[in-house]
């Protein structure tokens, strides 16, 4: 959901869309920063924005979004195949293989769903090999989802309007998408409203309530009775989800698989998983989601020891794609080629390296071998051997120019993209994050990010 960004990011030739919004908004005197943030403001207030914006959208070309669609199915599909490539089908073996503790796998066993979901986000920088996918994010809590507000917004002001219409530019509903998802997913019926409960812990729906309850009319629009609630709002009944007098027909699952490691996680979550186990209730997204979002599954993906599990054009993805990750373990591991001691390796190119949890989210427990010294970093490793970490290889992003909001001209940014799969396959919209500084370390929105949308090129 986060990532470390790196020092010495490196300037590039932008695509030709970019450059011609670049040109224009320079050449123009009817938009400003000021009046594009004023003007949008409204949309992404209350929401994972947080009232921010980017000073301008970004651009993908047609065929920069054919291969990211190309590539992100690719990595979807082989990353969900793992645990029948590595463990013979058997779910329980993968989860406990990439770090997920013995309750956390009972909670996922009880509520894994039919076959892997779809509602799948990309975390990528940019640089001199295309995207590099530094996280794959496999949720409903995804954040990012209402981006396609802006998009709208952004439309409203004349000059990007005259812009897109000039350059045939479009943008996908990140929302509708996840919509038809859970539509598909749960099985729910499309002539009539089913329930859906918009459910997280109590401790997290403190500060996300007023986001969720700027989503209803969405939902209710597309067909859905919602009820924003936490899951300790929930009771079991005939071995049915009951909200009130309302028998809910699916879980749209805000809470994520850390929660479970609370004290009173099993607790809360138990007439959740005994009525989705009898088949009373759906989970969207199923707790077997987050096995595939996990960095440890990543890691299985990069090592070399797996390669022949690949076709030659899976590993031309997999080698573009995704950086060098690994679990955190003693012993030979194979880099550029080559094989070395990953003790040796994580602490002769620590600069280079990247400490990261397999599960946890929103950046806990990430460190970037840049910003500790020596010592820190072999303290830091000493406790992550063994443990459910990794190490993923540094990427050192291109920068994309900004407008200055004082008019003053353009300034460099980092940023991250959040690309979405698609419902029935493909792009689905991109939730973008940037921030000016060039060592941000952990990328999000909490620690200061700017939240942005993107446009691309119609077919």
């Amino acid at each position: 959901m986060t990532q470390a960004t790196s020092v010495g990011t490196r300037r590039r030739t932008y695509n030709e869309l970019t450059q011609r919004y670049l040109d224009a908004f320079a050449a123009q005197d009817d938009l400003t920063v000021q009046q594009l943030k004023e003007h949008t403001y409204p949309e992404v207030a209350e929401t994972i924005f947080g009232g921010k914006t980017l000073s301008r959208p970004l651009f993908l070309e047609r065929d920069e979004v054919r291969q990211l669609a190309e590539d992100m199915e690719t990595i979807y599909r082989l990353v969900t195949s793992l645990p029948d490539k590595l463990f013979g089908g058997d779910l329980g073996a993968f989860a406990a293989g990439i770090g997920v503790t013995p309750a956390q796998v009972q909670a996922v066993l009880r509520g894994r769903g039919s076959g892997p979901s779809r509602m799948a986000r990309f975390d990528s920088y940019r640089d001199e090999q295309g995207f590099r996918v530094m996280e794959l994010n496999m949720s409903s809590a995804l954040g990012g989802v209402e981006t396609a507000r802006l998009n709208r917004s952004l439309l409203e002001l004349p000059f990007i309007e005259k812009f897109a219409a000039e350059h045939n530019l479009g943008y996908a509903d990140i929302m509708a998408e996840m919509i038809e998802i859970m539509f598909v997913e749960c099985d729910l019926p499309r002539d009539k409203r089913p329930v859906v409960a918009f459910c997280d812990f109590p401790a997290s729906w403190v500060t996300l309530e007023e986001v969720i309850r700027k989503n209803v009319p969405v939902f209710e629009a597309a067909g859905v009775d919602p009820i924003p609630c936490h899951v300790g709002e929930l009771r079991l009944e005939n071995d049915a989800v009951w909200y009130g007098d309302r028998q809910v027909d699916a879980i749209y699952r805000l809470f994520v698989m850390e929660d479970l490691l609370a004290e009173d996680g099993p607790a809360l979550i138990e007439p959740v998983l005994r009525a989705a186990e009898r088949g009373n209730v759906a989970l969207f997204t199923p707790m077997d989601a987050e096995l595939y979002s996990s960095k440890g599954a990543l890691a299985l993906l990069s090592d070399e020891a797996n390669r022949h599990l690949f076709s030659p054009d899976e590993l031309a993805v997999l080698d573009r794609f995704i950086p060098w990750t690994r679990m955190v373990r003693r012993g030979p591991v194979t880099v550029n080629g080559q094989s070395v001691l990953l003790e040796d390796y994580a602490v002769s190119e620590r600069e280079e390296l990247i400490l990261k949890p397999t599960l946890l989210h929103g950046g806990a427990g990430v460190t970037p071998g840049w910003q500790v010294g020596p010592a820190e970093w072999q303290q830091l490793l000493e406790g992550a051997y063994d443990e459910p970490f990794v190490l993923q290889q540094r990427i050192h992003p291109y920068t994309e120019p900004f407008p200055k909001e004082d008019g003053s001209g353009f300034e460099d940014w980092v940023v991250l993209w959040g690309t979405f799969l698609g419902a029935r396959g493909g792009y689905a919209g991109s939730f973008m994050r940037g921030t000016p500084k060039a060592d941000a370390g952990v990328l999000n929105i909490a620690t200061g990010a700017t939240g942005g949308c993107c446009f691309h090129e119609l077919d």
